[in-house]
């Protein structure tokens, strides 16, 4: 099992961007795929990025392409989401996610396909 801690959110206008991390611990942690997630009120959790454990893979939801970057430091045991040019609509609680499926043929882009997860961090966005 892997501990997932969030951080970074909070309050930023519309064009600003904001960094967030997602600390982890557990034995295993540099093996495992991990990804964001996000969840505004009264919808359901979408994907948002999500990260291969070797960095050598990316995937991004459509919304963010080109606007957010998901990147890993396996020595620090830390995932980040840099989000830059941010809209409203970027409202929502963040989550951090760790895929253990063995085997793994693709990122995965389903909350269903993760075992573990943080405990979110607000990201709002004003307008």
């Amino acid at each position: 099992q892997v501990q997932l801690v969030e951080s970074g959110g909070g309050l930023v206008q519309a064009g600003g961007s904001l960094r967030l991390s997602c600390a982890a611990s557990g034995r295993s942690y540099s093996a495992y795929d991990m990804g964001w997630f996000r969840q505004a009120p009264g919808k359901e959790r979408e994907f948002v990025a999500a990260i291969s454990w070797s960095v050598l893979r990316t995937y991004y939801a459509d919304f963010v392409k080109g606007r957010f970057t998901i990147s890993r430091d396996n020595a620090k045991n830390t995932v980040y989401l840099q989000m830059n040019s941010l809209k409203p609509e970027d409202t929502a609680v963040y989550y951090c996610a760790a895929d253990r499926r063995i085997p793994r043929n693709r990122l995965g882009t389903r909350p269903d396909e993760y075992d573990d997860w943080g405990q979110g961090t607000q990201v709002t966005v004003s307008s």
